[in-house]
């Protein structure tokens, strides 16, 4: 239904003006008490999906990428439509409005999206107070929720450190586990924070303050899925140096290689069906030469059951939704747990 009558209409449309459409559609029907429906119509549940990572239990392996529910408004309702986990943001420690519009772009022929929306967001502090209506963890009703934090945008690579950590420290006893985005192409900057030395720096600085909680939180990081072979070898050097608890692979990429669609020169991170084989091979690379020593989150490209498949033999022991959920819509969440029940 989603793909024959409701994606027509939307696509329409301006897509930003659409995000925020499609809020205000789900957290209508959500109160008009339609949220039982969604959970019965496209929620799979059965124990088999459940899956034991970094101290969590996930009801199944599918979760929503950060940039859908950026500021954490509607972390239960996407819940509803059967998705295991929900990741926010990015979150930085100040408001900030992100870069100037037009910043979010179709590309309908390869399904793909560009954007460049530059980490626009209300702020760690709206996040947390809509983060406190999630009950504690083993409690009836919690949503697993996942904290992917990064920097203002006017604060510079020096001072990055301290962006992230007020980020942690205020999220800390609202989300589950942690995200460092240092590899977004829409902040200035910000992707040379991937570089081992500042990267390692910044992690441990992050593992420091974990580390001296009463419990500690999983971290994990976001890397680019334009890394070299040397590069990625770092990133398996640097979560053996900093032991964070995983990988997610992968961001947006600046790569426009076999794009069909008008937009395609448009500036930004491009995310979709394009994106699928490199993130894929970015996982594998990952897997293969840590001798799978860490848990690794894939996105990047799935649109189908087999791509998450794909994912999960290549070595993701979870995997997210972004721009296959917009295309092909909450359907898509259980069959992807029902092809990993099949197996």
């Amino acid at each position: 239904m989603y793909k024959i009558l409701l994606r027509p209409l939307l696509f329409k449309q301006d897509p930003e003006k659409v995000h925020y459409v499609t809020f205000n559609m789900i957290r209508l029907a959500s109160q008009c008490k339609l949220g039982g429906i969604f959970k019965s119509f496209y929620k799979v549940t059965d124990k088999k999906l459940e899956r034991n990572l970094f101290g969590l239990t996930f009801p199944n392996p599918v979760g929503l990428a950060a940039g859908f529910d950026k500021d954490a408004k509607l972390y239960k309702e996407l819940h509803n439509f059967g998705f295991g986990f929900i990741e926010i943001g990015t979150i930085t420690p100040k408001p900030q409005d992100g870069n100037p519009k037009k910043r979010l772009f179709r590309l309908k022929e390869d399904q793909a999206i560009i954007n460049r929306m530059g980490f626009n967001n209300g702020g760690v502090v709206e996040a947390v107070e809509r983060l406190k209506k999630n009950p504690k963890l083993g409690e009836k009703g919690h949503v697993l929720i996942g904290g992917n934090i990064g920097k203002n945008k006017v604060t510079p690579n020096e001072n990055a450190v301290d962006d992230y950590v007020i980020c942690f420290e205020a999220l800390f006893e609202y989300v589950d586990y942690f995200v460092v985005n240092v590899s977004s192409p829409n902040t200035p900057n910000l992707r040379a924070l991937q570089d081992k030395e500042p990267l390692t720096a910044l992690l441990n600085t992050l593992q420091e303050k974990n580390n001296a909680k009463s419990t500690r939180k999983p971290i994990l990081l976001k890397i680019a899925p334009d890394l070299t072979d040397e590069q990625l070898m770092d990133i398996v050097d640097i979560v053996a140096t900093t032991k964070i608890d995983g990988v997610i692979a992968t961001n947006t990429t600046i790569s426009r290689d076999g794009l069909v669609s008008e937009n395609k020169k448009e500036m930004g991170g491009m995310s979709g069906k394009p994106l699928g084989k490199r993130s894929t091979a970015v996982i594998k690379f990952l897997a293969d030469h840590s001798n799978r020593g860490f848990p690794i989150i894939g996105v990047g490209g799935i649109h189908t059951a087999e791509d998450a498949l794909e994912k999960i033999e290549a070595g993701a022991s979870l995997v997210q939704l972004y721009t296959g959920f917009i295309y092909e819509g909450p359907a898509l969440i259980g069959r992807i747990n029902k092809a990993i029940l099949a197996q």
